[in-house]
């Protein structure tokens, strides 16, 4: 069963699929990598293999399908209500596959994160591990970025590399960068929630500002 604390930041979590990320997220809490909680887990699709996943380890889930809204902007209005009705004080996009509105970003200004199976700004967008494959890239990897209204778009957080090989395919390649999401994840949470950082331009810098200076 999933612990919770109420002295833990807390997390929202949405999904699309299965949510490995989302597993990676409440394992590096449950180690206590990170002081956070998953509070809230929210997909749009009721076929989303994650959700179940959720349930059993106690997490609170609920799907939101973005069928049943006529804007974009109303289907995100309901989404944001459930998370502040979770208490939920950070969004992590775990495989979501929904561009967010104006209107979400700026609920979570600064406190959304999204991870992306390359190294932005290179292949943005769906399949990524397969655009960077094609492209004949020697080196690929991933992406923990906070999130504007744009895609895939955001100030980059953690990178992570990853060598494409020679005998790879996209399939190959995919398995390998994921393996280097569910660790960047876990980085990129613990340093944003325990770390003074600020944001200067498209440039996180981490450390305290006197200590730059």
């Amino acid at each position: 069963m999933y612990n919770r604390s109420m002295a833990k930041t807390k997390l929202g979590v949405l999904i699309s699929g299965r949510g490995s990320n989302m597993k990676a997220i409440v394992a590096a809490c449950q180690r206590e990598e990170i002081p956070a909680e998953v509070a809230l887990v929210v997909s749009n699709r009721a076929s989303a293999p994650g959700l179940a996943w959720a349930g059993e380890q106690g997490i609170p889930t609920v799907v939101l399908s973005h069928r049943e809204y006529a804007t974009r902007e109303g289907h995100d209005g309901a989404v944001v209500t459930a998370l502040r009705g979770a208490g939920v004080e950070w969004v992590c996009l775990a495989g979501y596959m929904r561009l967010l509105s104006a209107y979400f970003v700026e609920s979570y200004a600064g406190r959304i994160l999204n991870i992306h199976p390359s190294l932005l700004p290179s292949f943005p967008g769906l399949d990524a591990q397969r655009q960077a494959w094609k492209y004949g890239v020697k080196v690929s990897g991933c992406t923990v970025h906070l999130v504007d209204a744009e895609l895939d778009h955001g100030p980059i957080v953690v990178q992570r590399a990853v060598p494409v090989l020679e005998a790879d395919d996209p399939e190959t390649l995919a398995a390998r960068i994921l393996e280097q999401e569910h660790q960047a994840y876990a980085e990129a949470l613990r340093r944003l929630l325990t770390e003074p950082w600020s944001l200067e331009g498209r440039r996180i810098r981490f450390g305290a500002l006197e200590a730059r200076t």
